[in-house]
């Protein structure tokens, strides 16, 4: 039998290593599983992480899958680093994306240089408003945030299939259960001519740079810190945890739920049923691959973004299953995981006894000299 033994010094280069060598495993894997498949494992590793970075639509692509999983992962890693698990903001990017595409639709067909902004503020403040639920009920009744915003996904994801076969339903659609398609002032700007990339991706890089100058140069971002590294002395320093708890879940909403209004009035242009396609879990894999820092979440999301576009890719040539992609994303979660335990631990027998610091050895008698 075996046991894990806390290190006393985590190596710090290894801790930062970690993140290249769970993707060197996963990759290892991948050989293994195409192997298994009886694919040709060279081929596939080449399709999906290769291949997407030779076409210029296929890079597009990339930045249209980061930016809500920068904007989700960046407003989910100040939580983390306070030990506020927030684990549903998948639910979050839906109720964005049913607020901020509610006002396109209230506004229908009129537009105007207002209406963008007006959605985004929307779609913050739904998101913001789901959060606040599973925030309440940790401050209020110590309810474990982790079951409470896991479930409330669920919730939301059924609430948009209701509206969108309701209330919000195109009148003009043939009872198909989406919205009108958003008017053209109601659509996120390209950013790149031809291409279904947005601005999105900029207010993602400049979420993740506030994030960085909260967390390093503010004074409430220190407290973030404390609170997850030490609580008991962050109690003794006055800091309030709920006041911590309910500033993280506000963040992550509303950086979730201007995701969710992106996706919506971006690539799909129109409220539908399977408008949440996971981004909200993939992203606490994209904030722990980047260490929890906003640079790193950042990369992280695009190597994320690249496993979408070359996941598909090597789906349609190879025919593979509609899984591929899923599987790397677990696998890569595995393997970070995992080497993450063997830095912060040290595998020892049940038995065996550690190794107690030596004693500094007696000074030496001296014989007290004769009177």
């Amino acid at each position: 039998m075996f046991k894990l033994v806390p290190r006393k010094e985590p190596n710090r280069a290894m801790l930062y290593a970690t993140p290249f060598l769970a993707v060197a495993l996963t990759i290892l894997a991948g050989f293994v599983l195409f192997t298994l498949l009886g694919k040709a494992p060279l081929h596939a590793m080449y399709l999906i992480f290769l291949k997407p970075l030779t076409d210029f639509n296929s890079l597009a692509e990339m930045l249209v899958k980061a930016t809500p999983l920068i904007l989700i992962a960046v407003g989910l890693s100040i939580g983390f680093r306070a030990g506020v698990w927030n684990i549903g903001a998948e639910g979050q990017f839906t109720i964005g994306a049913i607020t901020g595409g509610s006002v396109a639709l209230a506004a229908y067909p009129d537009g105007g240089p207002l209406l963008l902004p007006m959605m985004a503020i929307a779609g913050a403040l739904g998101g913001m408003a789901w959060a606040a639920i599973p925030a309440f009920l940790r401050t209020k009744f110590n309810a474990s945030e982790i079951l409470v915003s896991l479930m409330l996904v669920y919730v939301a994801t059924l609430l948009l299939s209701l509206l969108v076969h309701g209330p919000l339903r195109d009148p003009e659609g043939f009872n198909f259960p989406e919205s009108r398609l958003f008017q053209e002032d109601a659509h996120v700007p390209n950013l790149i001519t031809d291409t279904r990339a947005h601005i999105g991706f900029l207010v993602a890089l400049a979420a993740a740079a506030a994030a960085y100058v909260y967390l390093e140069r503010m004074i409430l971002g220190f407290q973030v810190k404390v609170l997850g590294q030490a609580p008991r002395a962050a109690r003794f320093a006055g800091y309030s945890e709920k006041t911590i708890v309910w500033t993280c879940f506000m963040i992550s909403g509303a950086l979730a739920g201007v995701a969710g209004l992106f996706e919506a009035a971006g690539p799909v242009g129109q409220l539908v049923p399977s408008l949440p396609v996971g981004y909200g879990f993939t992203a606490i894999i994209v904030a722990f691959l980047g260490r929890l820092h906003p640079v790193g979440i950042v990369f992280a999301g695009l190597l994320m973004a690249l496993t979408y576009i070359g996941g598909e890719t090597a789906q349609i040539e190879m025919s593979l299953p509609s899984a591929t992609t899923s599987v790397f994303q677990g696998l890569l979660l595995f393997f970070l995981l995992a080497t993450d335990v063997l830095v912060n631990f040290r595998v020892v027998r049940a038995g065996e006894r550690l190794a107690a610091p030596a004693k500094p050895a007696p000074a030496p008698l001296t014989p007290k000299p004769a009177e």
